[in-house]
């Protein structure tokens, strides 16, 4: 029985990476699939790393529908993701031109939707959103990944040595804020690769990619107990929003961004990350374990100076 072509988008960034190498890791993933990863430039070092390890690399032009429906011709399943809404629906297109079987698509929540407008600048969730709504629409054989909060987006940012050399750990949040974190780099391919190998039992449906949700307290306690002696004054310090808009303006982000990462922030204590959902069904479709917060910490690069 010959392998069915899985078509990997975004095949050397953090999320197309990680659903590549799961899939070409995992014996009984590899037996079933074989893998045609998509990328802008296959002569980078990176690409050809992927094709090291067994992948077909291709090159594709998101904005360039016939690229990518060569790209999907004879592929079963296609795992894709966008920002930008007109590059997404020509992917679902691609999809449904192709006869595709199985697309997954990397969405977000439709946080105006959710909020009934009181956030309405979360134009990264909403552009994902919009893709997904126009996939269900195209009656496309889908299912859906969505993302948590990535654990990258903590050290050196909301966790670091300050001025005084101390370290110092901020967030725009209460203490208590349920945040889905989730390791991209390292779990994204998990829970991908789980969706195509389990394809009847998720079609039509959403997956909600994290870990657990944990509290800015939780995320300190983790870090005061692999880092003890830099960790052992540290308290957490919730930012005014002016102040951590005035962060962002200060990192030369204009103001437009400044309030969508505000709002970003504030959608996951206000009205909750996934609007409330349980991750119990998500979790259980991965036969592996997933990165816990404190082995993400353990030896990461940002921390070097705690150690």
């Amino acid at each position: 029985m010959s392998k069915r072509i899985l078509t990997i988008l975004g095949a050397t960034g953090k999320q197309g990476g990680s659903v590549v190498n799961s899939i070409l890791g995992d014996a009984a993933a590899s037996s079933k699939f074989s893998v045609r990863a998509v990328t802008r430039d296959v002569t980078k070092d990176s690409a050809k790393a992927l094709a090291a390890k067994g992948a077909e690399v291709v090159s594709a032009d998101l904005d360039d529908k016939n690229s990518l429906r060569e790209a999907f011709k004879g592929a079963h399943g296609v795992f894709g993701r966008r920002q930008a809404v007109c590059p997404g629906k020509n992917i679902a297109d691609a999809c449904k031109e192709e006869n595709g079987q199985h697309l997954v698509w990397s969405s977000l929540l439709n946080v105006n939707k959710l909020t009934n407008g009181v956030l309405s600048q979360v134009h990264h969730f909403d552009s994902k959103a919009a893709v997904e709504e126009y996939i269900r629409e195209l009656s496309i054989p889908a299912s859906f990944f969505l993302p948590g909060f990535y654990m990258s987006n903590i050290p050196g940012q909301n966790l670091r040595v300050g001025p005084d050399g101390k370290w110092q750990f901020a967030m725009p949040m209460p203490e208590d804020a349920p945040i889905p974190l989730f390791a991209a780099e390292r779990d994204t391919g998990k829970f991908v690769k789980a969706m195509f190998l389990k394809r009847e039992e998720v079609l039509g449906k959403r997956v909600y990619g994290a870990t657990g949700y944990i509290t800015p307290l939780e995320i300190l306690d983790a870090f005061k107990k692999v880092y003890p002696a830099a960790g052992k004054d540290v308290a957490f310090q919730r930012l005014p929003n002016e102040a951590f808009k005035g962060i962002l303006a200060s990192m030369g982000l204009p103001e437009p961004i400044q309030e969508e990462m505000l709002q970003n922030m504030r959608l996951v204590y206000e009205f909750g990350y996934y609007g409330g959902e349980k991750l119990d069904w998500s979790k259980s479709l991965v036969d592996e374990p997933l990165t816990t917060w404190e082995e993400y910490i353990k030896g990461h690069p940002a921390f070097a100076a705690a150690q």
